[in-house]
């Protein structure tokens, strides 16, 4: 039974469709409004909500537990602030029983300004977007109650959306840099032989992760604002490069990323794209990106390997997706998703150049997907020494 029987809710998404799911608010007081989706998870709150992919979107959590391992600063994704808007949940935010916990998930929340609800239909809320599609709202936190909802609606309808919005740009680093992941107590990692390649990073919205699964195979890790022209980035000398996962339409961030990337290209340098940017090196490859009806957003996802046969479990964040079929014929499809048949994955034929959708740093396998970086760094060295 909901805490706010028989008395205004605290807590409500409005989506702009009109329908409204009550509840009542959790973290910071106030409202905001984003795209909502829903996550499937089961572990892994907090980095879901650290990762800059979810910029401007509002997360259903459709596994009840939140809170229950707490945060803590080592799992964060992000490299500052999160950029999510709101978090829906089906419940309360569970007590912290963890030894890794450093802070309850609610005070977090509050911290970073970020808007929850709980005692939330999510389940209705799943099933609303798996019929009707990706849909923008606005989620309200308001300890005095909500009386009329006419307001939000009219916020949730005023919103732009995501499609044509460039958020790349709103969450990179704004400065170059060079990653060394700090060491802290018994996570400090013995030394291990490492490529003496240089690999530059372009963060579209760069999670903490990818640099760890590059530091650990690389012996030096640049990061480069988005916006970084390739005349800046040659100037590094780099050995490889790294398209970064990231938020918005990848058609908007392509209107200065997609010259670059041409470069990179036609310079035949080793390339890994993650996530948006798989999508944008198909855009910088001719290609075309759709906006998904109701986007994947988890941790249990198979994709196949079209190379190997391999079917690997992996996470996704994405809410567009390449249209193979509107690439040239030399681009090789290379993983695909078994929920739907949308394209996971792409190579260049005749070039050390490929990407995937899905993100390899995660691991639901566990590590079903890492060999995605060890295959990278197979072509950097190969292309280094020919």
């Amino acid at each position: 039974m909901s805490k706010w029987i028989d008395k205004n809710p605290t807590g409500a998404i409005v989506l702009k469709d009109g329908s409204v799911f009550e509840g009542f608010g959790l973290g910071y007081v106030g409202q905001v409004t984003g795209e909502v989706c829903f996550n499937t998870a089961i572990s892994g709150y907090q980095e879901i909500m650290t990762d800059p992919s979810y910029c401007s979107q509002i997360i259903t959590f459709t596994f009840p537990h939140i809170g229950n391992v707490g945060v803590n600063r080592l799992d964060y994704e992000c490299l500052s602030k999160p950029f999510i808007s709101g978090v829906i949940l089906g419940s309360g935010i569970t007590s912290p029983s963890s030894w890794r916990s450093e802070k309850n998930l609610n005070r977090w929340l509050k911290e970073n300004k970020i808007v929850a609800i709980g005692e939330v239909d999510t389940r209705a809320i799943t099933n609303h977007i798996r019929v009707n599609g990706l849909i923008d709202g606005t989620i309200v936190n308001n300890p005095s109650g909500i009386k009329e909802f006419d307001m939000y609606l009219k916020e949730s309808k005023k919103w732009g959306g995501i499609v044509g919005q460039d958020l790349a740009i709103k969450v990179s680093t704004k400065k170059k840099y060079v990653w060394k992941e700090p060491e802290v107590g018994i996570y400090k990692k013995k030394e291990i032989k490492k490529s003496l390649s240089h690999i530059v990073v372009i963060d579209y919205g760069i999670k903490k992760n990818i640099l760890r699964c590059l530091s650990s195979r690389f012996n030096k890790i640049t990061v480069v604002p988005c916006n970084y022209t390739y005349e800046e980035i040659k100037k590094l000398k780099p050995d490889g490069i790294v398209l970064s996962n990231g938020p918005g339409d990848p058609e908007a961030t392509g209107s200065y990323a997609i010259k670059i990337i041409k470069e990179i290209i036609d310079q035949e340098i080793p390339t890994f794209g993650i996530c948006l940017g798989h999508q944008i090196l198909a855009l910088a490859l001719g290609g075309k990106t759709n906006k998904m009806h109701q986007g994947h957003h988890g941790a249990n996802h198979p994709v196949k390997d079209m190379e190997s046969g391999k079917v690997t479990i992996t996470s996704m964040n994405h809410g567009f997706a390449v249209d193979y079929k509107s690439l040239p014929s030399n681009i090789i499809q290379t993983h695909l998703s078994l929920f739907d048949e949308s394209n996971c994955g792409i190579k260049i034929s005749n070039k050390p150049i490929f990407s995937v959708q899905h993100h390899p740093e995660a691991s639901p396998g566990p590590n079903d997907s890492y060999y995605l970086f060890d295959k990278f760094l197979n072509l950097v060295e190969r292309n280094k020494y020919a």
